[in-house]
C-alpha cells in the first residue's frame, strides 16, 4: 500500500515536498515515481527513481525544479518540487513498480498507486 501526501496551496515560486509512505515487503525493489493529473487531462508522468535511487528520470517541464528521492531504510519516496507554477497544479500520486527501467515512464507499468494529493498553485 501506498499513501501520499504533503500537497497543499501555495503561491507561484513557492515550495512543497510530497511525500509517500509504502507498507509491505520488498519496497528497496521497487522502482517508485510520481505521476500528476490535472482536471480534464490524463495522467502524467513527472518523475522516477530507481530501486536503488541511483538513477533518477524527469519530464521535460519539471527538470531542474523538481527533485524525487527515496529512503528505503524508512520506506518513503519524496518529491521537492521548487519554483512551482500554475501549470503544476494537478492530483499527485505515487506509484511503485517491479518492472524494467524502460518502462519507468508509463503508468500502465505500474502496480502500486497512492490515493493522490493535490497541488494548487496560485498566480
Amino acid at each position: 500500500e501506498l499513501v501520499d501526501f504533503g500537497g497543499g496551496l501555495v503561491q507561484a515560486g513557492g515550495s512543497l515536498r510530497l511525500s509517500c509512505a509504502a507498507s509491505g515487503p520488498n519496497f528497496d525493489r521497487y522502482i517508485m515515481a510520481w505521476f500528476h493529473q490535472a482536471p480534464g487531462k490524463e495522467r502524467e508522468f513527472v518523475a522516477a527513481i530507481s530501486w536503488s535511487g541511483n538513477r533518477t528520470d524527469y519530464s521535460d517541464s519539471v527538470k531542474g525544479r523538481f527533485t524525487i528521492s527515496r529512503d528505503n531504510a524508512r520506506s518513503m519516496v519524496y518529491l521537492q518540487m521548487n519554483a512551482l507554477q500554475p501549470d503544476d497544479t494537478a492530483v499527485y500520486y505515487c506509484a511503485g513498480s517491479l518492472r524494467s527501467w524502460s518502462q519507468s515512464r508509463f503508468s500502465l507499468s505500474y502496480e502500486f498507486w497512492g490515493q493522490g494529493t493535490q497541488v494548487t498553485v496560485s498566480s
